[in-house]
């Protein structure tokens, strides 16, 4: 229900006193002034009154005829009825009608009065008249007795004829004065109002948030007092308003920024908070995760139960999860009660690690460590199985020890290949990590051509092709012996796995502010799922074929830190059954 305005209240108020003050004023004027002229009337009445009965007193014996003229006479000089009534009440003179035909007056009260020897008098209406009059009666006293009574009346019709002259003129002063009210009162409404509609409107901004709004301080003390308040509650309110949400910008900052993720939910396992790391994690819509179940945002039921175990735990917790789909995650939880200010627990927040890098780094140290254990337990076996034998006693055939000693030759020379290798990529990392490599500006046509040129004749020996394309112009900041290296183990590779009668292609292009060396051979190829794992250390596609080949397992793992040491990448791309190609990308400058 829509109330009245406060204006209008306080606007009919101050009218509705004012009518009531103006017609009670009204009232009583009109009443005193009606008073003020009858009683006027009655003591002018009185006065003529006396001048009649003092002369009809003189009139010897009563003569009827001269009191009638005499009444007649006076009353005309006065413009006032006349009448003489005897003691008997019968009417002997009188100034407007003929006294015989009047009836006789003993029981009117004015005239009793004065037979009593009293003033009388009276207001009525005249049936003779026809008129409201005024009647006042005085005795005639003659020898100290009462002779008679003289009447003398006077019509109010005059009374009435000068009230109403006066009450238009009160009206018109009325009327005049209550316009005047109308438009004082108009203002003094306004007056009071108009600071309150202010702070109304005002407010009303407060609610919206506008609270660097105002209110003008009006110059009453309670209406200013209220206006100061107003105002300081609106700076109380905009400072707290502004370091809340500075401190929820900060808090949002912080969480949106965290590389852990962040999951937080109700004690009905909804969503009261996930930040961005946990929807890259969970593989979620940020706005669509918030105020969901936690079955609809995380369907792993492994996460879903340790969830459930927070918020039934009273202590931390602390659990380990795979996320199993498109990429495997593995995600390290810690879990621990929400509770309000008042200690009560309101919910869970989950902490999330993305653990699946270090997994790989410790599934790789485990695999670098079984790898190496069996590349040196192979030679060092055969090693020792010849030295013993030969310990027992020489073979007495000549080509038999011959064989012997190629067999532990060959061995050594693997053992030294392998530990030149690991030698070159300790050193690799070592001077990369105190950035000790020298970087010169350097021909990338000069670098691959030396390379090229180191293979050439392998290549040659199995009937391929050995192709270079690359422009002079091509230049970069590069240490050319360390990437002559890398194009060379490539190379290697390259013709190690690859049949004859096939073409290897090298190739170098600049790509914006890279540049793109491509080793691309016709060979086997790569099953996709050992294109992640290749350039690790002593990892092999086919351990078997490659230990026959000679290799060392760790040339690609050479060409990767190369790449590293001149801040760049290296990829690879493979079909199975159509070839290789690795990508060795390197900056300008």
């Amino acid at each position: 229900m829509k109330g009245k305005r406060l204006f209008w209240r306080i606007y009919g108020y101050f009218l509705g006193v004012a009518a009531g003050v103006l017609l009670l004023t009204a009232w009583y004027i009109t009443r005193s002034l009606h008073q003020f002229h009858q009683d006027q009337v009655a003591v002018d009445l009185l006065a003529r009154a006396q001048i009649i009965a003092s002369e009809a007193a003189v009139i010897p014996g009563g003569d009827g005829v001269a009191l009638d003229r005499l009444c007649k006479e006076l009353g005309r000089m006065t413009m006032t009825r006349i009448t003489v009534i005897g003691p008997d009440g019968v009417v002997r003179a009188d100034s407007d009608e003929n006294p015989a035909i009047m009836e006789n007056h003993r029981s009117r009260p004015e005239v009793s009065s004065a037979l009593a020897g009293k003033k009388g008098q009276s207001i009525r209406y005249s049936d003779t008249l026809r008129r409201r009059l005024m009647y006042l009666a005085l005795p005639i006293r003659q020898n100290g007795k009462v002779a008679g009574v003289v009447r003398v009346s006077l019509p109010l019709a005059v009374i009435d004829g000068t009230l109403n002259t006066f009450y238009r003129h009160v009206a018109l002063g009325g009327v005049g004065v209550a316009v005047a009210f109308i438009l004082l009162a108009l203002l003094l409404s306004r007056r009071i109002t108009r600071p309150m509609e202010y702070m109304r409107q005002v407010s009303e901004q407060f609610a919206q948030g506008e609270l660097t709004a105002r209110v003008p301080v009006p110059d009453t003390a309670e209406l200013g007092a209220l206006a100061r308040t107003m105002n300081q509650m609106a700076n109380h309110l905009n400072e707290r308003i502004r370091s809340t949400a500075r401190q929820n910008h900060e808090q949002t900052a912080v969480l949106a920024n965290m590389v852990e993720g962040v999951l937080a939910v109700d004690k009905t396992e909804h969503v009261l908070h996930i930040n961005p790391a946990a929807c890259r994690l969970l593989g979620v819509n940020p706005e669509e995760g918030r105020g969901r179940h936690i079955l609809e945002v995380v369907r792993n039921i492994e996460l879903q139960e340790f969830l459930l175990a927070t918020l039934d735990s009273e202590t931390p917790t602390e659990r380990e999860v795979t996320l199993r789909g498109g990429d495997e995650r593995v995600l390290q939880l810690h879990g621990a009660g929400l509770k309000d200010a008042d200690g009560s627990p309101i919910g869970a927040l989950v902490v999330m690690n993305d653990i699946t890098r270090l997994k790989r780094l410790e599934s790789m140290r485990r695999d670098f460590v079984a790898n190496v254990s069996h590349e040196l337990k192979t030679p060092i076996t055969t090693l020792k199985g010849c030295v013993e034998t030969l310990a027992d006693g020489m073979p007495h055939d000549p080509a038999e020890t011959a064989r012997f000693l190629d067999m532990m030759g060959r061995h050594v020379s693997r053992l030294e290949a392998m530990v030149e290798d690991l030698l070159s990529l300790s050193r690799l990392e070592y001077e990369a990590e105190r950035g000790e490599i020298p970087l010169e500006t350097s021909s990338i046509s000069d670098v691959l051509a030396r390379a090229v040129q180191t293979f050439t004749k392998r290549a040659e020996e199995k009937g391929m092709l050995l192709v270079l394309d690359c422009p002079d112009v091509i230049r970069a900041r590069a240490n050319a012996s360390l990437l002559e290296q890398a194009v060379g183990n490539l190379l290697d590779n390259a013709i190690k796995y690859s049949p004859g009668e096939t073409r290897i292609s090298v190739t170098a292009a600049q790509e914006q502010d890279q540049i793109e060396i491509r080793v691309s051979d016709e060979g086997q190829g790569i099953e996709k799922k050992h294109l992640e794992r290749i350039f690790e250390r002593f990892y092999r596609v086919d351990q078997a074929r490659s230990r026959a080949m000679g290799g060392t397992g760790l040339g690609l793992a050479i060409v990767k830190h190369v790449a590293l040491a001149h801040h760049g990448t290296v990829s690879v791309e493979s079909v199975p059954g159509q070839g290789s190609t690795f990508i060795l990308r390197i900056p300008v400058a």
